[in-house]
């Protein structure tokens, strides 16, 4: 918890009258110490970065609907109803960025009420748009959601789900959501709280704030481009579902119906197999004959396009599909990128650098290289795959272990390495050893519960399933399950605290391991009292690792009067200073206090907290 510092009453009390308090200062006073001295942790550069200190809207930002403004250091937006959606748009079209904020609900029409991040809106703010929701009610199951905007102006929720914290009226929160293409992370106070695959995108789509019903203000706003993706799954994250062939286990594999089986079964990645027809068009099909899967007969690459195309490739599988075709990557492309989704597309069978490179013409064409990854059982297309499109994921599928698999992840580049369940279950220890390597590890093809179970507890980053649904399903009863690690329990996420205030850091540990603390990246020990007037103003993050799972708690340290009192009445200055500066706090002349403690007759303060004083009497004489 964080202790108010056990001061006299009645210095408090001497300042709220105007009094001075020189009395007080032959009685030393507890000061707790910081330890240890706290450094800042670096972070990509962000695209949008505001802290909001001016009296207008960031140049660029574009208020669509209701009321918008910046005011004492926050954007204040207000919606005056339950059917009003105030928007502002800002930021730049990107396809893979963290956009995050700490944001207040300052007031609501009732619990329903909502604040959301817009992760593709049209700058004029226009339909349709994707959007991330957090609730004034944010512990009802749909406190958060992931939803659309139609081009009919009507609402398409995808995903909810009920935060971990309450927020209500009055309580600062810090808030993020990743996105990744059309899959997107909601986090709640450094928590990972929902998950979608179905994140609608287009090409020209920035970024924006919403609000609902109610009046909320946001502090720390930015928005930052995710570097390249790692398949290493985060500690405590969900096991990655690869859709092998789409939906296969309920609709006609490598068709279009179970491509939407897949994508709606929250499958993160849909697995296709490739390969050439006789004229050399690329199209969606696993055998070497269509005779399997389709109403026709023979070899695949003695069939041209045009015969393939009028094959009913579904009524094999049930009544229900007749009349589905075997798809181009072409039209499979179009239809992922349309109708969300990404593609895990394997080279299948034995191709030409020429057969290749069509591949990876109708991957470039249509702008879809931020959501395909390439996997072959042939080293040499993967060779050739790096040479055409060195942006595009790597992994090598195995029946068999090589005996080296680290080497061979380093040679071609891999992003993953992809044996059968058999195969690793011959050597398990290669998840430790490739990820070492910066290289992740899915298994194929298991449907069973059973096995989902072990090769989670081994620490396989995904799992390519007949049943994708199931899994995805599987992984969510799975989160519940698990209690986390390590919790944090001061400072609590978004909290404001001033230097009046003495802060212990105390956290939960639900592991027998031993938990690893860092403030701002500098260790420290659990249970330790820190000296806020040792910190700078602004965001702080105690991070926690345990167990091999991290969390974090941001919170900030803010101008107050009390806090401002605090930095003067510790400052070690003359009694004839402290009593000129703690007359001006308590007649609230801030600015003049900011412009005494800056000058030559303020003596004995030292240069840093001259620099305090100066900067927070000048915060609160801006307020």
């Amino acid at each position: 918890m964080m202790l108010m510092s056990r001061r006299p009453r009645a210095v408090l009390a001497a300042l709220a009258t105007g009094a001075t308090i020189t009395a007080f200062l032959t009685t030393p006073l507890p000061v707790a110490v910081a330890e240890p001295a706290l450094g800042s942790a670096t972070a990509p550069t962000p695209t949008v970065n505001e802290t909001f200190d001016g009296t207008t809207l960031p140049a660029g930002w574009s208020a669509v609907d209701g009321t918008w403004k910046v005011q004492g250091g926050r954007l204040i937006g207000t919606s005056a109803s339950a059917s009003q959606l105030s928007r502002i748009t800002f930021g730049s079209p990107l396809t893979d960025f963290r956009i995050e904020s700490h944001l207040r609900f300052d007031s609501a029409l009732d619990g329903a009420r909502w604040v959301a991040f817009g992760l593709d809106l049209a700058p004029s703010g226009a339909v349709p748009w994707s959007i991330a929701t957090l609730r004034n009610g944010s512990t009802a199951t749909n406190g958060l959601e992931f939803a659309q905007r139609t081009p009919a102006n009507t609402w398409n929720v995808t995903d909810t789900a009920a935060a971990p914290i309450q927020v209500g009226v009055g309580k600062e929160v810090a808030v993020a959501v990743e996105v990744r293409g059309t899959r997107a992370t909601w986090y709640v106070d450094g928590r990972e709280s929902l998950r979608t695959t179905m994140v609608s995108r287009s090409t020209t789509g920035v970024q924006g704030l919403l609000v609902n019903g109610a009046t909320v203000s946001f502090d720390d706003l930015k928005v930052t481009p995710l570097d390249q993706e790692s398949f290493i799954r985060k500690p405590g994250a969900p096991l990655r579902v690869w859709a092998h062939r789409g939906g296969s286990s309920a609709a006609p594999e490598n068709t279009a119906a179970s491509d939407e089986v897949a994508r709606r079964g929250r499958a993160e990645w849909i697995e296709n197999d490739v390969q050439p027809t006789k004229d050399g068009v690329p199209i969606i099909l696993h055998d070497t004959t269509v005779d399997r899967t389709t109403d026709g007969t023979g070899a695949v690459r003695s069939l041209t396009a045009a015969q393939v195309a009028g094959l009913d490739a579904g009524s094999w599988f049930a009544p229900a599909y007749v009349g589905q075709r075997v798809p181009t990557l072409a039209s499979q492309l179009d239809g992922l990128k349309t109708r969300g989704g990404n593609l895990l597309l394997e080279v299948k069978g034995e191709h030409t650098r020429a057969s290749v490179e069509r591949i990876v013409q109708e991957i470039h064409s249509r702008g879809m290289s931020s959501r395909v990854f390439v996997q072959s059982f042939e080293p040499q297309h993967l060779r050739w795959i790096r040479e055409l499109a060195p942006e595009l994921p790597l992994g090598l599928l195995r029946s068999t272990l090589d005996p080296d698999p680290v080497a061979i992840a380093k040679d071609l580049e891999l992003s993953a390495y992809n044996p059968s369940d058999a195969a690793f279950q011959t050597r398990p220890g290669i998840v430790a050893e490739l990820h070492a390597a910066g290289v992740a590890v899915n298994v194929w093809t298991v449907d069973d519960a059973t096995r989902w179970n072990a090769l989670e507890k081994a620490g396989v980053d995904g799992i390519i399933t007949n049943r994708p649904a199931e899994l995805t399903g599987w992984n969510t009863a799975f989160a519940q399950r698990v209690k986390p690690a390590a919790t944090i329990l001061s400072p609590a996420a978004g909290e404001r605290i001033d230097r009046a205030q003495v802060l212990r850091v105390a956290v939960g540990n639900n592991s027998a391991e031993p938990v690893a603390l860092t403030l701002d990246g500098v260790a420290i020990v659990n249970g330790s009292i820190v000296d806020t007037t040792a910190l700078a103003a602004g965001k702080h993050v105690l991070t926690a690792t345990v167990a091999g799972s991290t969390v974090e708690s941001s919170f900030d340290v803010i101008a107050t009067p009390t806090g401002l009192a605090n930095l003067v009445l510790t400052s070690g200055a003359t009694p004839s200073t402290v009593s000129t500066m703690t007359t001006l706090l308590g007649q609230k002349q801030y600015a003049v206090l900011a412009t005494y403690a800056n000058t030559p007759a303020a003596r004995g303060l030292t240069a840093v907290r001259r620099q305090q004083i100066v900067a927070e009497a000048n915060a609160l004489a801006a307020r």
